[in-house]
């Protein structure tokens, strides 16, 4: 790893630590996610030419309340000086920081601004993006090329958020204990999702998008700092470490898409998996059983199997069955069918695929129809199949998974030649 690697990595890790601690300080989110984000562009430029300092984190809170005095005096411009300093004060009334005023406090609040970015006054998209700019430290062009949006409308974006954040009331504390444990699961399916649209991509030319797993990844074991014997939070990292631990060998080296049963198993991370099964065992133990727990022994019985054939579907088959009770979905339903057919035979399968039919959540994703034409493969309807592969190609906006459905439609017609 060379040094531009190590600063990116480390201001990553500190961005959110500055947030927290200007925020804290002077009440102003907006405002001091703005600074932040000007100190790590300072630091991106000048730590790559100088090197890491010495007290990185010191610098950059010094940097970012500079920049944040600048922006009150850019203010006091346009606008009465008494309005600008009250604008700027502190909640309780303290001066604004001086020049010397560079030691950071050594408390790291990440876990209430993962809870203030997952506001429940903002829309999924939202969080998910606010998360990413102040919690994992990527600017707003990496957000936008991720998710193929035009910068100015991700700034835009992420300007309401951070507005509609402030207009609700929104503060820097940890929300009363009556709400903390659903504002918790928002802060882990925002957790989920980021982490799921960087390890398959829904949209675009590659297959995976590693800086978005991560971020999702390290802001994961962030939570599970602060909050060690919460099973959820366990769970869901366990359930990242097992399967990002398959990333390299899900492509080949023109990064064609490798489904799990043919990846060489070989390339797999052997250590993630090895934390990921700890992790997942330690997580079943606690209560409640929820959705992340139950998903990670599903990813340790694939990544503890020697090979495909060695898979235990049929207790796959029984984690699925407690997934749909414990939260029931269209995707739960999906992936059981498909453990069903590799237990007891497609046919099975393809029963469980009906109702989906009728499901407008899936009905038209191009999942439901690239599942069908699998289990229709395995009982020999080549020509059902070719046709379910076209279809899902033509709906998926992922041009590997589009390009491995056209293959699989392809051989298929070459096989009936």
């Amino acid at each position: 790893m060379n040094d531009g690697d190590d600063a990116g990595d480390l201001l990553r890790e500190l961005i959110p630590q500055v947030v927290s601690n200007l925020t804290r300080r002077y009440g102003r989110f907006e405002a001091c996610e703005d600074a932040a984000q000007d100190a790590l562009l300072d630091a991106t430029v000048q730590w790559r030419r100088d090197g890491i300092p010495d007290n990185p984190l010191g610098w950059l809170i010094t940097v970012a309340q500079r920049r944040l005095t600048d922006r009150a005096r850019s203010d006091i411009a346009r606008r009465r000086r008494e309005e600008a300093v009250a604008a700027l004060a502190p909640p309780d009334g303290s001066a604004a920081p001086g020049p010397d005023d560079r030691l950071p406090s050594d408390r790291d609040d990440s876990l209430i601004l993962l809870f203030l970015c997952c506001h429940p006054s903002l829309s999924p998209s939202s969080q998910l993006a606010l998360t990413l700019r102040a919690c994992g430290g990527l600017t707003t062009a990496q957000i936008s090329r991720a998710f193929l949006v035009p910068e100015a409308a991700m700034a835009q974006r992420i300007s309401r958020a951070k507005r509609r954040i402030k207009a609700a009331g929104g503060h820097f504390t940890l929300p009363p204990a009556a709400e903390r444990a659903q504002r918790l699961g928002v802060v882990l399916h925002v957790l989920y999702l980021i982490f799921n649209e960087g390890y398959a991509s829904s949209f675009g030319a590659d297959l995976q998008q590693v800086e978005l797993t991560r971020e999702a990844i390290r802001l994961t074991r962030a939570v599970r700092r602060a909050l060690p014997e919460d099973p959820g939070v366990t769970g869901l990292l366990a359930l990242m470490l097992l399967t990002d631990a398959r990333r390299a060998a899900r492509t080949d080296a023109e990064g064609r898409l490798i489904p799990l049963a043919e990846q060489d198993r070989g390339r797999w991370d052997g250590q993630a998996i090895k934390e990921g099964v700890e992790l997942t065992t330690e997580a079943l133990a606690g209560d409640p059983l929820g959705p992340y727990q139950l998903q990670a022994a599903i990813a340790a019985l694939h990544a503890e199997a020697p090979s495909a054939g060695d898979t235990d579907w049929r207790q796959i088959v029984i984690l699925y069955r407690l997934l749909d009770q414990v939260s029931p979905n269209p995707m739960v339903t999906l992936n059981h069918a498909v453990a069903v057919a590799m237990a007891d035979g497609p046919d099975s399968g393809l029963e469980l695929l009906r109702p989906l039919d009728d499901d407008a959540r899936i009905a038209d994703h191009h999942r439901l129809h690239a599942v069908r034409g699998h289990l229709l493969e395995m009982t020999g309807d080549r020509a059902g199949a070719r046709a379910c592969y076209r279809e899902a190609a033509r709906r998926t906006a992922s041009l590997p998974e589009r390009h491995y459905l056209e293959s699989r439609a392809a051989r298929l017609a070459g096989d009936d030649a």
